[in-house]
């Protein structure tokens, strides 16, 4: 999978950890990739959008 186009961000809740935390790119055309923001050479996980939304609603607590 292509990621080179990817613009991925974070939580400013992960301030309080020195930083460390998983960055997510949801700019991708029908994916949405997740990484270790600690090796961002490293891999990362993909989702499709509508599985990635149904994990961050349970997660919040809204499903």
């Amino acid at each position: 999978m292509e990621l080179s186009g990817a613009k991925w961000r974070k939580s400013s809740r992960s301030s309080g950890n020195g930083g460390d935390c998983v960055e997510v790119a949801d700019n991708l055309p029908g994916v949405v990739a997740v990484r270790d923001s600690k090796d961002q050479a490293g891999p990362a996980l993909a989702f499709e959008p509508t599985a990635w939304r149904a994990f961050v609603a349970q997660v919040a607590g809204r499903a």
